[in-house]
């Protein structure tokens, strides 16, 4: 084939989870057995695939998404936020029971615990998979997963993601041991410090200690660790050595979704030909972004919002440059 004719696979397919997120905000989080008031209460979709799917959608990126949903009142909630984002629906399931459900408690200082509940994610099979990145493959070059779906099925996604010539993007979340020949089958880790230190065993708490942990993923056959350091940036680790993108500070106000903001913009640039340093600065911007807004996907950036923002970052930047030579 000529370039002309090569068939445009700068598609990104999802496979996750989808869940119904149930979320308070108050000044603090209960002690254990304590009862308090809270200040506000929101019902909107979440869950990490669907999420990371509505980034990608914002983004521009040409979205797919795999997974579950159940046949009850939260059903139109899920297949309206993601349709909104552009995301296509095509292999996405509606199975008989519940939707999944988080709970997610959110503080003054924009922290947040969170109790996920699975219900129609576990309905999530292999034929399912396996259906939809055949049909995908012709048009797609990157898959995301996460952790939220069946444990059992993620060695079977990435490796069948893997047969199909796609770059297969983990975000290990919720952390959880994986088995060692899994990591073979993945392309780029992105954990942020918990999850690496949970799953490597290495006490992420700065640049020097991601690239540890960074080591340990690539020692195990992963092909790039980006390790997110929350107000320190994202160190970036590859076989030719470790680069640290540095943060956008920013006013945090619920760091809900923030992670699936970062990973959903970090597949849709490297599906669209960007670098894992190009992509990881976008990522950045977008998961910059999305904490200074509230909830999971309400928070998610368009992909203007974010070009905007780093274009005014950069003249910031380069205002204080211009400062600094004339202080000279």
């Amino acid at each position: 084939m000529t370039p002309a004719t090569l068939p445009d696979r700068s598609g990104v397919v999802i496979v996750g989870s989808v869940t119904a997120d149930v979320t308070t905000f108050s000044e603090r989080l209960p002690a254990r057995g304590e009862t308090i008031l809270g200040d506000e209460f929101t019902l909107m979709l979440g869950g990490k695939g669907a999420n990371q799917a509505v980034a990608a959608g914002r983004s521009g990126a040409r979205t797919s998404f795999v997974g579950c949903v159940g046949d009850d009142l939260f059903h139109d909630l899920v297949v309206n936020g993601l349709s909104e984002a552009g995301v296509d629906l095509t292999h996405l399931r509606t199975v008989p029971g519940p939707t999944g459900i988080a709970h997610i408690r959110v503080d003054a200082s924009a922290q947040n615990d969170i109790v996920m509940v699975p219900l129609a994610n576990a309905a999530l099979s292999a034929e399912q998979v396996d259906t939809a990145l055949a049909a995908l493959a012709p048009t797609t070059s990157v898959l995301l997963t996460q952790l939220e779906t069946p444990s059992s099925l993620t060695a079977h996604i990435t490796a069948r993601a893997r047969e199909h010539g796609m770059t297969v993007i983990l975000d290990p979340a919720p952390a959880a041991p994986l088995p060692d020949d899994l990591w073979r089958s993945i392309d780029i880790v992105t954990p942020n410090e918990t999850e690496a230190t949970l799953i490597s065993g290495v006490e992420v708490t700065d640049a020097a200690t991601a690239e540890q942990a960074g080591r340990w993923f690539l020692d195990r056959g992963v092909g790039a660790a980006v390790i997110t350091l929350a107000g320190q940036g994202s160190c970036v680790v590859t076989a030719d050595g470790a680069t640290v993108v540095p943060p956008f500070p920013v006013e945090a106000v619920d760091t809900t979704a923030a992670g699936d903001a970062y990973a959903g913009y970090l597949g849709a640039a490297l599906a669209n030909g960007g670098s894992l340093t190009d992509a990881v600065r976008l990522a950045t911007a977008a998961g910059a972004l999305a904490v200074t807004r509230q909830g999971a996907s309400p928070s998610l950036p368009l992909r203007a919002e974010v070009d905007a923002f780093l274009s005014e970052r950069e003249a910031e930047r380069e205002a204080e440059r211009e400062a600094q030579r004339d202080a000279r």
